[in-house]
């Protein structure tokens, strides 16, 4: 089974959360676990595409309480590391689907390159070496397992 990495933005704009949530449903129709930060914005959007899919979610959170997790998440992992919960998410994940985002999500897609890990990148706000980009839920979710 492979654990796939959703990152992105914790607040987003509608657009991107409908790209968030498709990759979500994606992610549990293809029997995966969707890893991601257990908070809000894409990752929210993800793991509620995930649940209502039938699929399971695995939330890192940065504090120490599992309540701050969003209501879609599986399973709540507690850290109390802050922004540095990045690591552990991308360590978690065998691939990593980068959902637009800014600086959190740029840590966290520079610690999976540098781990060798896959990073696909839908509706980048970035350009990096080494991105694979996708231009749909379904090209990202393919390209992230196949």
């Amino acid at each position: 089974m492979l654990y796939v990495g959703v990152v992105g933005s914790g607040e987003c704009d509608e657009e991107t959360g409908l790209l968030a949530y498709e990759v979500g449903k994606e992610i549990a129709a293809h029997r995966a676990v969707l890893v991601c930060g257990g908070l809000g914005g894409v990752m929210e959007q993800a793991c509620r595409g995930c649940k209502e899919a039938g699929g399971v979610s695995l939330g890192i959170l940065p504090g120490s309480k599992r309540q701050e997790a969003n209501p879609y998440v599986s399973y709540a992992i507690t850290t109390g590391m802050g922004e540095m919960r990045n690591f552990l998410v991308v360590r978690c994940s065998d691939v990593l689907i980068a959902i637009s985002g800014e600086h959190g999500t740029l840590s966290e897609i520079a610690i999976a390159l540098k781990e060798k890990k896959k990073v696909v990148a839908l509706r980048p706000s970035y350009h990096l070496q080494g991105l694979e980009m996708a231009r749909s839920p379904k090209e990202a979710v393919k390209k992230a397992l196949f």
